[in-house]
């Protein structure tokens, strides 16, 4: 099975003396920059993680490609004695403010543990930046005024992984995926509910949105829709062998008709899957104004064979296309960006992901038309 043409491919971060783990990437249109965030590690267990670290691009639109710069560590996005963990990064259009949102647990305390004892030690934090991520703001813990009474209702909590999204409503709000473990009564264990965090004041106070189902984790969202009939639409990851989907009419603030999207395949455990939408292509017509590109492994048994998906008349979870592969062998987590218009006249992505058994994050720059020459037949 071999992978469709892509404009590039480069590993950007290798693991040896320490490991890295969980991409995030951000695409600032204006400055034509792609900013890379990982996990560094000392090793690929979610333990040994210790900061994130950053890498930025230079998008060439003549040439088509990105030049990347050297490694940098994002120092303030820390607490004292605590480990950071789920970049998710998020530009405000309106104010110039680039926030980074991620997760802090003391010294080496697992998920398992939290889960077992029930006790939620995770914080959840952020720092901003007013240069595009030269400099950044110490840290700014947001776990009382953001989550309140209910962080100890938990058993855990994180955030995304992945990028964020500003909605295009009066407030331009801005949305942050999450989910939590609710302690639920025994016999149940603690469950995992995905939810969403919202700002409508541009990040000085945030609110939390209601559950959307149960067994949902990891998710993504993205604004679908036109005019006055815009919908938050999440994609989240789930133990059920298919990806979980929901959308929200009031910004992500409750989320209806959530379904099991059996076109879009999980491996036994799950994995975290990218979502964005983007304009419809100006030459496709008899289709929704905003599409949907997905991607995630395409092997039912095991992380392998990235594939990106297509929605073209979103939300409906019937309307997802088969996958185009992108890459092939083993691969985990990814994250999407639209980055506008390609070379040959159709949108273009950048993909960064997990590759080669954790060894590698890698980046994809490709075109819709790359990944489905079917939708765009010769003229």
């Amino acid at each position: 099975m071999a992978s469709g043409p892509v404009l590039q491919k480069e590993r950007v971060f290798q693991s040896g003396a320490h490991a890295y783990r969980i991409p995030a990437l951000l695409y600032l249109p204006e400055q034509k920059t792609l900013l890379a965030f990982v996990e560094k590690r000392m090793s690929k267990k979610d333990e040994h993680a210790e900061l994130i670290v950053l890498r930025r691009g230079h998008y060439d639109a003549s040439a088509h490609r990105v030049q990347w710069q050297a490694q940098e560590a994002v120092a303030q996005a820390q607490l004292d004695g605590h480990r950071s963990m789920n970049p998710c990064p998020l530009y405000d259009e309106h104010t110039g403010t680039l926030f980074l949102f991620f997760i802090a647990i003391p010294g080496q305390v697992s998920e398992q543990h939290q889960l077992h004892t029930r006790v939620n030690v995770t914080r959840l934090c952020q720092v901003t930046s007013t240069d595009h991520g030269r400099t950044w703001s110490p840290a700014r813990d947001l776990t009382g005024s953001a989550i309140g009474p209910a962080h100890k209702e938990w058993a855990t909590f994180a955030v995304g992984p992945g990028h964020c999204l500003q909605l295009n409503n009066q407030t331009q709000s801005l949305v942050l995926p999450a989910y939590a473990y609710q302690n639920l009564p025994p016999p149940q264990g603690p469950s995992p509910f995905a939810f969403c965090f919202l700002s409508h004041d541009h990040g000085d106070k945030w609110e939390r949105g209601g559950f959307v189902a149960q067994d949902t984790l990891e998710c993504q969202v993205a604004e679908i829709g036109a005019g006055g009939e815009k919908l938050v639409y999440l994609n989240a990851r789930s133990s059920l062998r298919a990806r979980v989907q929901s959308q929200s009419a009031n910004g992500g603030l409750d989320f209806r008709e959530t379904r099991l999207v059996k076109q879009l395949m999980e491996p036994p455990h799950g994995c975290h899957g990218s979502v964005v939408s983007f304009p419809r292509p100006s030459s496709e017509s008899g289709s929704s104004e905003t599409w949907l590109l997905y991607t995630h492994p395409t092997d039912p048994q095991r992380r392998l064979n990235l594939g990106v998906h297509l929605n073209k008349q979103p939300p409906a979870p019937e309307a997802w296309s088969k996958p185009a592969l992108l890459a092939t062998g083993s691969c985990a987590y990814s994250d999407l960006q639209s980055m506008g218009t390609g070379p040959d006249g159709s949108p273009l992505f950048g993909c960064l992901y997990e590759s080669d058994n954790y060894e590698e994050v890698v980046f994809l720059m490709f075109t819709l038309k790359q990944a489905f020459p079917e939708e765009f037949p010769p003229q």
